[in-house]
């Protein structure tokens, strides 16, 4: 009797230390609530170099889900990678599995915790030469002061945020080979800094998913256990956010109405200075013309007055000379003209008679047709023949031609 209880405690023990030691870790907690979906937010800047990213996720306490937030981690040593947690069903119950340190990620349920834990392996970043090189398509690095970078697109599934595998609604993925040999591979246990950043979750009443309804105002931070300061990051959609939000939404319009003021200011300077140049041309254009219009005028004045200077010379001319002088011009013209010749021809029949006194009416009877007034205008001829040349017998001399 005492044999067969030696050999079933010897079996005992035997299988026990047939177990590995990284099953006993596999699960923390066992509860019959699925977790909530897991939450959506922005990855906060990188503190320093050779930090490693580790996202967030649903943990479980005395009030229910907690949510822990995403943050960087100092690894525990160089060469190593974060294997997140995650939620599996097993006998129908949900069991948590604890994330791990190891030189390969393993399985972590397929879930897709974003910013290069898509689901399989981890695209965020890897070891080379002792220095950790970050992929900043998924990283955010801040102002680029990090020696060790490059960039290669990762498919970014934001769709399905599932946050446990198997059971009712939740993922099928199941571990690989690769996968396989990690989880059973040397590894370490989360960090002290870790531990301590998930207790400080479980004390925080704002993080209960009873209380944020899944949208918690902490949703990850830039350094484990600091839940306050610029490096928080608040769940998108939460009220934190929200008001973050809206103050940036305010500043932003500040600064939009700001910049519309002085582009408004600046454009009605421009269109003052603009419609005084106008002015001023206009002005410059108006004197010039009215200078020109002046000039053109007193022009035409002076030449006005020199046309009236020029026509009222002849006139005054005219004046000066003697009146009988002017009225004796035509009597040279009547001495040449034949008119009288034909008018003196009955004249033949009267030999007695004195042919001056006969011809002296034809001549007197011609001078007044001759004496138009343009012939009048005319100021060079003046010398006309004087008057008593008329009253001179000699000057009958054109009745001597009659015989003909």
């Amino acid at each position: 009797m005492r044999t067969l209880r030696s050999i079933r405690l010897l079996l005992l023990v035997l299988a026990i230390l047939a177990i590995p030691a990284t099953s006993f870790a596999q699960f923390g907690v066992s509860i019959t609530i699925a977790p909530p979906e897991l939450v959506v937010y922005t990855q906060p800047v990188c503190p320093e170099e050779g930090y490693i990213w580790t996202p967030g996720y649903w943990a479980y306490g005395d009030d229910g889900y907690y949510w822990v937030p995403g943050t960087w981690v100092e690894p525990p040593a160089v060469g190593v990678l974060w294997t997140p947690g995650y939620w599996g069903w097993d006998n129908g119950r949900y069991a948590w599995n604890d994330g791990y340190w190891g030189p390969e990620v393993g399985f972590y349920g397929g879930v897709n915790y974003g910013y290069g834990y898509g689901g399989v392996g981890y695209e965020g970043g890897y070891w080379r030469n002792n220095q950790f090189s970050y992929n900043t398509y998924v990283n955010n690095i801040g102002g680029g002061h990090f020696r060790n970078t490059y960039r290669r697109t990762v498919n970014v599934n934001t769709r399905n945020y599932v946050s446990y595998n198997g059971g009712s609604g939740g993922l099928t993925a199941r571990p690989s080979a690769a996968e396989e040999s990690a989880a059973h591979a040397r590894h370490d246990t989360p960090t002290a800094a870790q531990l301590g950043h998930q207790r400080a979750a479980s004390q925080n009443h704002e993080l209960l998913a009873s209380v944020n309804h899944g949208r918690p105002p902490i949703a990850a931070t830039s350094k484990p256990g600091e839940f306050s300061g610029k490096g928080v990051v608040a769940a998108r959609g939460a009220a934190t956010e929200t008001k973050a939000n809206e103050n940036r939404a305010a500043a932003t319009r500040a600064t939009e109405t700001k910049a519309n003021e002085n582009r408004a200011a600046a454009t009605r300077a421009t269109e003052t200075k603009t419609n005084e140049n106008r002015a001023a041309a206009t002005r410059a254009t108006e004197n010039n013309a009215n200078a020109n219009r002046a000039a053109e005028n007193k022009a035409a004045a002076t030449r006005t007055n020199e046309n009236k200077a020029a026509e009222n010379k002849p006139s005054r001319t005219r004046a000066t000379t003697p009146e009988h002088a002017t009225s004796a011009r035509p009597a040279q013209p009547a001495a040449r003209s034949e008119a009288p010749r034909s008018e003196a021809k009955p004249v033949r029949a009267s030999p007695s008679a004195q042919p001056a006194r006969q011809a002296a009416p034809p001549r007197t009877q011609s001078a007044p047709r001759a004496a138009a007034p343009q012939r009048q205008a005319a100021p060079r001829q003046a010398a006309a023949p004087k008057p008593q040349q008329q009253a001179r017998p000699s000057e009958a001399k054109p009745e001597q031609k009659e015989p003909r």
